[in-house]
């Protein structure tokens, strides 16, 4: 049994802030039935807590409490494109969904390539932001490539963010001499996108026809496009020494590779290439299912699988990317890419636990250590004595129907509409702090910016 600290159980008017009660507990030793005690924040106690003074206990019995589900990819769209999104609504979705704490991208408006535009995004964040946040500099090629040693290093900084092939916004870094300035300029990992930017180019017209659909959107950006430039970035980490992390990983090929140069990269899978494929999703969805890179074949999807069960893929991350159904309506290939999915990330991937693909083991370190892991996240992670008080409760046998109703992001609308899932979040804690509870938002904005073991608030 596990005991609170001596500290503690001498104090006799000690008070928790929270005791979570008759929960099983996923535990880095695995699950066990415990009491968790938590007091500013943290987490202090375990064991039986049935006499213990508490400000508010939580009884969750018959639900699974993991480590707070962190999101490592994400669009909110503020400064500058806030009728989709903002960092309210956006860290509202997270909680709403079970994501404690998420990491934004930097391709808004002005793009966050300078000191200056981290600093307004945090400031924007202050008694607004649902979860905790964190924000990638952009790399912007030469432009600030050289001062990336000291950017990636301020505070509210999780990493450097590379566009290889050009997406929503204007952050474009092509050139091989331009990535690997941006690579030798500093430490920490490189979060990176990986098309190759002169084959989307050379494939283009394939779509700029009047007979042009949807469906044709994988074949535009095929799996070669991939493929190349994630072996370009390969190359050139190994090169510099750098780590990489390879977002949203699409094709069997890529797999395949990644495999073969796990001691040069991190690797993350969204819960849309696991969840969707070609043609089907175009098929039913049209250009809701349009997202870069693309959601492609099956064969793809079931070499995700493989690559998660056997140990290449170490994060699941949502890319969240809003756009309006006004955007989404027009023709294609005018209308943008990207959907909305931090909300829907934790019920789809229970409802994969149900259906076997996924042991919540995997599940928590794909969404909880891997994250931390993998960017070096001081506090978060995983349940255990002295850790942040982040925690996603959830029911594994809870049957939901996802709708569009349910979306709190603005533009109102989930690819998976309609979607029959089993596993849902019951509660999002947050600091100690329960700001969601069987689907309802509690409380005020709570979240705090995150701290990380590799800056220099820390050497």
């Amino acid at each position: 049994m596990l005991t609170p600290p001596t500290e503690l159980l001498s104090n006799k008017t000690f008070l928790y802030d929270l005791i979570i009660e008759n929960g099983l507990v996923m535990m880095p030793q695995g699950l066990v039935h415990t009491d968790v005690g938590v007091y500013q924040g943290k987490i202090v106690a375990f064991g039986g807590l049935k006499n213990a003074e508490a400000k508010q206990r939580l009884d969750v019995h018959g639900l699974h409490v993991l480590p707070g589900v962190i999101d490592s990819q994400v669009h909110f769209r503020e400064p500058g494109l806030e009728y989709k999104e903002d960092l309210e609504s956006g860290t509202r979705s997270a909680i709403a969904g079970g994501v404690t704490t998420v990491f934004e991208m930097p391709n808004t408006n002005p793009n966050t390539t300078t000191a200056e535009a981290l600093a307004e995004k945090l400031r924007r964040c202050e008694n607004r932001a649902w979860s905790n946040y964190a924000f990638y500099m952009g790399a912007a090629g030469t432009e600030n490539a050289q001062a990336m040693a000291e950017l990636e290093l301020l505070k509210g900084c999780c990493g450097v963010k590379i566009f290889m092939g050009s997406s929503t916004g204007t952050l474009l870094v092509s050139e091989d001499s331009q990535l690997e300035a941006v690579l030798r300029s500093g430490r920490r990992r490189v979060a990176i996108h990986a098309e190759d930017e002169a084959r989307l180019i050379e494939r283009k017209p394939l779509v700029q026809t009047e007979t042009a659909r949807v469906q044709d959107h994988p074949h535009w950006r095929d799996v070669t496009s991939a493929l190349r430039a994630t072996q370009r970035i390969l190359a050139l980490g190994e090169k510099t020494k750098r780590p990489l992390h390879l977002l949203h990983i699409t094709s069997a090929p890529e797999i395949e590779l990644l495999a073969k140069n796990k001691h040069l990269t991190t690797v993350e899978v969204t819960p849309q290439h696991l969840t969707l494929f070609a043609p089907d999703c175009y098929d039913r969805m049209g250009t809701y299912a349009q997202m870069n890179p693309p959601i492609r074949e099956k064969e793809h999807q079931d070499a995700l699988w493989w690559g998660i069960q056997n140990g290449v893929v170490d994060v699941i991350g949502s890319d969240h990317a809003p756009h309006t159904k006004e955007e989404k309506a027009k023709p294609y290939p005018a209308t943008p890419a990207g959907m909305t999915g931090v909300q829907t990330l934790v019920p789809l991937l229970l409802n994969h636990l149900h259906n076997g693909k996924l042991t919540l083991e995997r599940l928590v370190d794909l969404t909880s250590y891997g994250p931390a892991r993998v960017f070096n996240i001081m506090g978060k992670g995983r349940i255990a004595l002295g850790y942040d008080a982040d925690f996603t409760i959830v029911d594994l046998n809870a049957k939901r129907v996802i709708t569009h109703a349910m979306m709190q992001s603005k533009v109102g609308w989930t690819p998976f509409d309609g979607m029959q899932v089993t596993g849902w979040a019951t509660h999002t804690i947050v600091g100690g702090h329960i700001a969601m509870a069987e689907d309802e938002l509690l409380g005020k904005p709570q979240g705090q910016v995150v701290q990380f073991w590799d800056t220099k608030a820390y050497h």
